[in-house]
């Protein structure tokens, strides 16, 4: 007997089953509306035809893949020329991806006073005459670097900070605004840059600010060493060496600290833990550091200066100044020669390849208190025991600029990155400044005046920020100098924000451009020019070598010529032509040179000749 099933209960027969139409989903050019006649969705039907046909040849054909793609770009260019009535055709404006016209096309102008401040080259030099191929490099040199410069200028733009500067109101001299009036008017950050540190019992203090403008460290003669983060006043190491402290440097980066003890030179940590113990350098009095060249120099109390390669730990060359005790030092930042006063009145200028003084300068008639350089190498200032302030043109000439005389000799002196100049004479603090960077400060007026609660022994301006740091016999003083320092740092170079691992690797690359010792001269651009004697001295030592000039002049040999007419006869009479013709235009070059020497030597028209001039030779 066979059971029907009821409705609802059991699989129903997929012929009975009702065949439900499925959703076709919409695609993204299709709009929500009632769908078509025909039941399908409307679409780009050349696009799907294209791409039916492109499956249909991929699965039954064996050609590359390759085929079925088309030649035709993607975003097929628009025409930048448009047809005028004429039937001509105009260029026309460029236009981007969407359709709008740049208002400003092609590369943004540069002016030529700004592209000269970056440009290297000399242009008032001509190109010697040389070789095409030499002649072909130094004109590609010469487009590069203004390339370099244009790029250079343009980057300039992105600059946004600029220097500060501090202006009284009518008639107002700024040397009577003090460091209060100062704090209160300026925002919070920039106060908190202004401190005094009151370290009475172990000074006095010499104090050093990194390369990046970053950390401090300061060192008292009672051997109290200390260096921190003076931004956040967070303190790195904090030792007492127990020995009495001459000076402190740090080295490239704000791992490593040198200081100039009693006895010896001695390296530490950031951390205050003692790596090395130099004792070749011993009775040290002054330190400066080389960055570039990643050397150390020294001048001790025996009168020798030395110069330490701390990367490698290898002393480059000890040179006896012959000039008693050194205690006066300063370094020029722009060629890496140290300066050295001596108690006569003089400045030497030294270089570790030369075994004597590059220049000696008579600067006082009593000993040097105090030397300084600008960071452009263009200025020195210096001051002597006769009281006298002094600037000298480093610029080849070495003669006095400007002179003042002041009511007390100054015995510190220290110029910012934009070419302030501040001495510091007893307690006080005086600050000049100039009408801008590489410009000679005038001596008539300060500034700023400061005054501080003891004797000062040492003065530096910290790189990229407005602040003077003061190191005297009650502590250290942060004095604000509003247009004082640089106000955009490189990245690449001296960074103060950077981390440890940015540090690490700017220490790498540092190292691999170190630059030589024996490359530290007065004029660092004569390093790309030709050394003339140089090189006629190698030529005759190649000539001798070889027994003949290989770059002299091959005598005139006749080609032979066809029958018939290539005789001894004939080659000896082209021979003789030909010498005969060099003979000429010797002959000829000699009197032209005869005839303007006469010239250049005649008198003028205008002068009156006399019955003895027929002597004259």
């Amino acid at each position: 007997m066979e059971t029907v099933p009821r409705p609802g209960r059991g699989p129903q027969s997929k012929k009975n089953k009702p065949q439900a139409k499925r959703k076709k989903p919409r695609r993204y050019w299709e709009e929500e509306t009632a769908p078509t006649a025909a039941g399908a969705s409307p679409g780009p039907p050349r696009k799907r035809k294209n791409l039916e046909l492109g499956r249909h040849r991929q699965k039954n054909s064996h050609s590359s893949k390759k085929s079925w793609l088309s030649k035709k770009s993607q975003f097929p260019r628009k025409s930048q020329e448009q047809k005028q009535p004429g039937g001509e055709k105009k260029p026309g404006p460029q236009r981007s991806l969407s359709g709008f016209q740049d208002p400003f096309p092609g590369p943004a102008p540069v002016p030529e006073e700004v592209a000269r401040k970056f440009c290297r080259i000399d242009r008032s030099k001509e190109l010697p005459h040389s070789l095409p191929k030499t002649r072909s490099k130094l004109e590609v040199a010469e487009r590069v670097e203004e390339e370099i410069s244009a790029k250079a200028a343009r980057s300039e733009l992105l600059l946004a900070e600029e220097p500060g500067f501090l202006e009284g109101e009518d008639g107002e001299d700024t040397a009577t605004i003090r460091q209060a009036d100062i704090v209160e008017a300026v925002d919070i950050a920039s106060a908190a840059k202004h401190f005094d540190l009151n370290l009475r019992q172990f000074g006095p203090y010499r104090l050093n600010y990194s390369r990046t403008g970053r950390h401090l460290a300061f060192g008292g003669r009672r051997g109290h060493v200390a260096a921190l983060d003076w931004v956040t006043k967070k303190l790195m190491c904090e030792i007492n060496v127990m020995e009495a402290v001459r000076d402190i440097r740090f080295l490239h980066s704000e791992a490593l600290l040198a200081v100039a003890q009693n006895r010896w030179l001695r390296i530490y940590d950031n951390q205050g833990i003692e790596l090395h113990c130099i004792r070749r350098c011993d009775r040290v009095t002054r330190l400066e550091f080389l960055p570039f060249h990643f050397l150390l120099a020294t001048a001790s109390e025996t009168g020798f200066l030395t110069y330490l390669d701390v990367s490698v730990g290898k002393i480059v060359a000890a040179l006896n100044a012959r000039a008693g005790r050194l205690n006066v030092m300063a370094q020029n930042p722009y060629n890496a020669v140290i300066h050295l006063g001596h108690s006569n009145g003089t400045v030497s200028l030294w270089s570790p390849s030369v075994q004597e003084p590059l220049v000696k300068i008579l600067c006082h008639r009593g000993g040097l208190q105090a030397v300084a350089v600008d960071s452009t190498g263009t200025y020195m200032a210096t001051s002597g025991l006769d009281h006298q302030l002094k600037i000298f043109d480093l610029r080849g000439t070495f003669r006095p600029l400007s002179a003042r005389t002041l009511p007390q000799g100054a015995g510190h002196l220290a110029f910012s990155q934009r070419g302030l100049l501040a001495a510091g004479m007893g307690d006080v603090v005086n600050i000049w400044v100039g009408r801008g960077k590489a410009s000679l400060p005038p001596l008539e007026q300060p500034y700023l005046t400061h005054r501080l609660a003891g004797p000062v022994h040492s003065l530096q301006f910290c790189p990229f920020e407005d602040v003077l740091g003061v190191g005297h016999s009650g502590g250290i003083t942060s004095m604000l100098v509003p247009g004082a320092a640089e106000p955009n740092f490189d990245g690449l170079e001296s960074n103060p924000y950077r981390s440890r691992k940015q540090r690490q690797e700017w220490e790498v690359k540092a190292l691999l451009e170190k630059v030589p010792a024996e490359l530290i001269c007065l004029n660092p651009r004569a390093l790309a020019e030709v050394d003339v004697i140089s090189l006629e001295q190698r030529k005759k030592e190649r000539t001798e070598r070889l027994g003949f000039d290989p770059e002299a002049k091959v005598p005139f040999q006749p080609k032979p010529k066809r029958k018939g007419r290539g005789s001894t006869a004939s080659l000896v009479k082209r021979k003789k032509k030909v010498l005969d013709q060099e003979h000429r235009d010797k002959v000829r070059q000699s009197l032209e040179q005869q005839q303007q020497q006469q010239q250049q030597q005649a008198k003028p028209a205008g002068v009156r000749l006399s019955a003895l001039d027929r002597f004259v030779r």
